[in-house]
């Protein structure tokens, strides 16, 4: 089903059509033909299966806001509950123009094999506002983000569904979230989002957790390999949270930053680029563009930079039919959600390279999430080394976790996280039973 509500929040009941078997390459189509893969493996139960593929709930709302020249602009948005089997929903929202419900519904599902896959107790969710927020001055961003909240509403709680930043939202967004929904309770509920400010309620570390966690695996990737992690050379598409964190951290850990890019473009340079130096140009310039430390690529020759480790941390469908071929890395750990496609996957296993999926290489973020969640509920804080502690132990249990699936039924890593994933909700699921 789906809820629909007016500009004066009044709801009603929606059916919706069965979803499409195959829609190309989308977001979502790579999330069914993922999922009906290992759907086959573990050899669920069809009725099992449809209900696993589908969202729970999905809500679509279509509210006014004042603009800054006083006129009034509609904007649509999304709140997508995929499942909640094996607790209460968890999921980004993203603010973009790109963003479509079929797109919202392939990043819910992938939140719901994420938390499994790492085991806390969360199910997925996620969220976006059709919007560009390049183009909006804070006031309407504000304005925006408070009557988006009010509007889904319905959906949030602190023991039901915990929104978190994304593409294009911030820890900023977060507080006028958490502030507009304890407005309408009389009384502070930290709780109800993560990735909100530190002096709000949020938690040490969590802006770094999805960069962090995604060089934590790719070390221990490594180290189960027997290559030599000292020196890898490392190549990052994307500058954004997720993208900048995880170069930062692999300068840090010892790796050569070869390669990074952002929207308009492309760095390299084969002796390492300056982090330091790098991340103070973006702070100043809020781009990478113009930094004379590495030659000017674009963002498809990023791809096709040689290097032992590609991390793909901007948007999904970024390795297809038509890019995978070009990849000369050893590793590609992908920080973003779905950027390979799967006919880009069957390239890259022709070609030997080791895939790091997306399910379990970025879950950082929730991780942190889970513990920022853990922290407001008892309103007990814990310091940034122990995050980072607990962070790292949950992400090399998690990798061993998929090598040994991986490992026992003979399969690609990716397909390997969707069966450990997807497996644990679906035995949450019959373990509760069907209700009535």
């Amino acid at each position: 089903m789906t809820i629909k509500t007016n500009g004066a929040g009044d709801a009603q009941i929606v059916a919706l059509p069965a979803p499409k078997k195959s829609i190309g390459d989308s977001a979502l189509g790579t999330a069914y033909s993922q999922f009906d893969r290992a759907a086959q493996i573990l050899e669920l139960d069809t009725g099992l299966a449809d209900s696993l593929r589908s969202c729970q709930r999905e809500l679509t709302v279509n509210f006014p806001v004042k603009m800054r020249d006083g006129s009034i602009r509609r904007f649509t948005g999304y709140r997508l509950h995929h499942n909640s089997a094996r607790g209460p929903t968890k999921g980004g929202i993203r603010y973009s123009p790109h963003v479509t419900l079929d797109e919202v519904r392939a990043l819910s599902m992938w939140m719901t094999w994420k938390c499994a896959v790492v085991n806390i107790p969360y199910g997925g969710a996620k969220g976006g506002v059709i919007c560009d927020p390049k183009q909006l001055n804070i006031h309407e961003l504000e304005g925006i983000t408070r009557r988006y909240t009010t509007e889904i509403s319905i959906l949030l709680s602190p023991d039901g569904d915990i929104p978190a930043p994304d593409m294009g939202t911030n820890a900023q967004t977060m507080a006028w979230i958490m502030d507009t929904y304890s407005m309408h309770k009389g009384h502070a509920v930290p709780a109800i989002v993560t990735g909100k400010p530190i002096n709000i309620g949020g938690s040490a570390g969590r802006l770094e957790a999805t960069g962090r966690g995604v060089m934590f695996t790719v070390r221990e990737a490594f180290r189960a390999m027997g290559w030599n992690f000292e020196g890898a050379r490392v190549a990052v598409q994307g500058f954004g949270n997720v993208g900048s964190i995880t170069a930062t951290t692999a300068h840090e850990m010892g790796c050569k930053v070869v390669a990074v890019s952002d929207v308009e473009g492309g760095l390299y340079n084969s002796r390492g680029i300056n982090m330091p130096r790098l991340t103070q140009w973006n702070k100043e310039h809020n781009t990478i563009k113009g930094f004379d430390g590495a030659d000017a690529i674009s963002n498809s020759e990023l791809l096709a930079v040689k290097c032992d480790v590609l991390a793909p941390a901007a948007m999904e469908n970024q390795i297809t039919s038509q890019t995978a071929a070009s990849v000369r890395a050893r590793m590609v750990a992908e920080g973003a959600n779905g950027p390979t496609t799967p006919e880009g996957d069957a390239i890259l296993s022709d070609k030997g390279v080791v895939v790091i999926p997306d399910i379990l290489c970025n879950a950082g973020g929730v991780v942190v999430s889970y513990f920022e969640w853990v922290q407001s509920l008892q309103q007990l804080f814990w310091e940034e080394d122990d995050i980072n502690s607990r962070l790292e132990k949950i992400m090399i249990r998690s990798y061993h976790d998929v090598k040994a699936k991986a490992e026992s039924l003979k399969l690609d890593m990716r397909t390997a996280a969707q069966v450990l994933g997807i497996g644990r909700v679906a035995d949450a699921t019959m373990t509760r039973g069907l209700y009535p």
